[in-house]
């Protein structure tokens, strides 16, 4: 069976003035399709980075990117701005935008403008998830501006799932102030994945958010260190990269 999402010997650098900054160093994983990954790092140890690379938003300098078979360097910005529309969805708190005056229904059903669909399919497939993730009606109709981070990071799990994406990647899944909102997100992140046959990749600096994952691996760094793995394999080169400064990000 092809890999849903393969890196392979993927780096990724940055320059600061005259220094070579190594954000990710020599990384290769595999994961299938419906299958979670969670990669547990400190911050800026190169997980948001990896994330970034895996959903197509950023490229690797080298190394490739395999999204079902299709290597995503040689898409063109266009191709790969629909892939994240539709096949791949990315989720980040960094990342939420709301326009004033925009219902929670409305929020969710405009992801979906590019799937040919009517406002009125729109709005009933954006209720349909709304209500998976804890939302009913009387949610839909709040004001998306208004939300609590709570409430907010359930609706972009909604407006992602509503994609109907076959690999959801989620940057820290849920910065909650309450130990209880987040316990609750994590296992509806978790069940969402699980109904839908969906492949989840997901970092977090929270090991409670990574329990329940399929492969379990942890990045320092800017390389994947280590694995435990339950159910497929993920491939850990352990070469270092020679020169250039380790990466903080």
């Amino acid at each position: 069976m092809t890999s849903l999402l393969s890196l392979r010997n993927v780096s990724k650098s940055y320059h600061d003035g005259g220094r070579e900054i190594v954000v990710l160093d020599a990384v290769s994983l595999d994961i299938d399709p419906g299958v979670s990954m969670g990669v547990y790092g400190n911050r800026r140890s190169g997980k948001s980075t990896l994330l970034r690379l895996a959903a197509g938003i950023e490229l690797a300098d080298t190394g490739s990117v395999r999204f079902d078979g299709r290597d995503l360097a040689t898409m063109s910005a266009g191709e790969r701005g629909r892939l994240l529309r539709g096949e791949i969805a990315f989720m980040s708190a960094q990342d939420w935008r709301a326009t004033p005056g925009e219902t929670v229904l409305d929020h969710v059903a405009t992801a979906l403008g590019s799937e040919g669909l009517t406002m009125r399919e729109a709005k009933r497939r954006a209720l349909g998830t709304l209500e998976q993730v804890g939302l009913g009606a009387a949610g839909a109709e709040e004001m998306a501006a208004g939300l609590s981070l709570a409430g907010r990071t359930r609706v972009m799990l909604a407006r992602a799932l509503a994609r109907e994406p076959r690999l959801l990647v989620v940057d820290e899944p849920a910065l909650m102030p309450g130990i209880g909102d987040r316990d609750r997100f994590y296992a509806l992140l978790r069940s969402a994945a699980q109904q839908r046959g969906m492949a989840l990749l997901m970092a977090s600096e929270e090991m409670a958010a990574l329990q329940g994952v399929a492969v379990l691996a942890s990045i320092a760094d800017g390389e994947l260190c280590s694995t435990e793995e339950r159910g497929t394999v993920v491939r850990l080169p352990g070469r270092r990269r020679a020169g250039g400064e380790r990466a903080e990000r």
